[in-house]
């Protein structure tokens, strides 16, 4: 029996329970009864008092309907405008030739390295003034959390690549049956790549669900607050009962499952497509 293929899967397994090991230590918080010290030494991981009180005791106390609405609306229209503009982007910059083709896209690409942060104040004081704050309505809210994150490096970098992996030969055909370059780009080239949109739409959809520091920033009214930012309240609402805080935690983390799941044959495809050419 080789050594190096076994020493590399305990490794893979522990690395792999070691990632995962917090999300399940919240499962079993959120399922311990209110008998039961969550602090103790040494800790229990398995609970002795069993219950789903707690999940059923903050989705009465807390609108968990309307910040799930409000995350679903950012996170839906997030994904599809970056899909429109990514794959929109990507197509010019892998099938065309143009002058500062090359210059353009290695300008894109550095943006990748240039943190949120550091363009948060520009970012804020445009939506500031474009009004597209929540005390302007739920339009010009929902408009300023969506329209910052609505186009990314990352997405246009990987539809080009997936673009660059299509033979010449099929645009050529398409060509020959008459077909202009938006027709190419939305009957040829875009059903050949659904694989890496899928995978595009569930990092979008993951990063998107989870912006907390935007979101905190931008909003005040609490009828706006995404999921991030209302489970984020629960520490001043419920800043002594743990439990709540932890089935909150989990009760916010189920959509993305869902939509991980949904995807998830396209996943696998979706990487190796978008890593074959460069």
């Amino acid at each position: 029996m080789k050594i190096k293929p076994v020493l590399s899967h305990i490794i893979l397994i522990t690395v792999s329970i070691l990632s995962i090991f917090p999300f399940l230590w919240l499962i079993s918080t959120s399922l311990k009864g209110a008998g039961e010290n969550i602090f103790a030494y040494p800790p229990n991981f398995f609970p002795t008092d069993f219950t789903f009180e707690n999940y059923i005791g903050v989705w009465g106390k807390v609108n968990f309907l309307k910040y799930f609405f409000n995350s679903f609306v950012v996170a839906f229209f997030t994904v599809i405008l970056n899909l429109i503009f990514s794959s929109m982007a990507a197509y010019p910059l892998a099938r065309m030739d143009f002058k500062g083709k090359k210059t353009a896209f290695f300008a894109i690409l550095a943006t990748i390295m240039i943190p949120f942060q550091a363009i948060m104040l520009p970012i804020y004081l445009i939506i500031l003034k474009l009004n597209l704050i929540d005390s302007a309505g739920a339009v010009p809210g929902y408009l300023g959390l969506i329209l910052p994150f609505a186009v990314s490096a990352f997405g246009i970098f990987l539809m080009r690549q997936a673009f660059l992996a299509i033979p010449k030969e099929m645009e050529e055909a398409a060509i020959v049956d008459g077909c202009n370059s938006w027709q190419i780009f939305f009957k040829v080239l875009l059903p050949m790549v659904k694989p890496t949109l899928a995978i595009l739409a569930i990092f979008t959809f993951i990063g998107s669900w989870g912006e907390f520091l935007w979101p905190s920033i931008v909003l005040s009214d609490e009828k706006m607050f995404t999921l991030p930012v209302g489970i984020n309240n629960l520490q001043g609402i419920f800043s002594s009962n743990w439990r709540y805080i932890a089935a909150g935690s989990i009760i916010s983390i189920i959509p993305i499952i869902v939509f991980f799941l949904s995807l998830q044959r396209y996943f696998i495809a979706g990487e190796n497509e978008g890593a074959v050419k460069g």
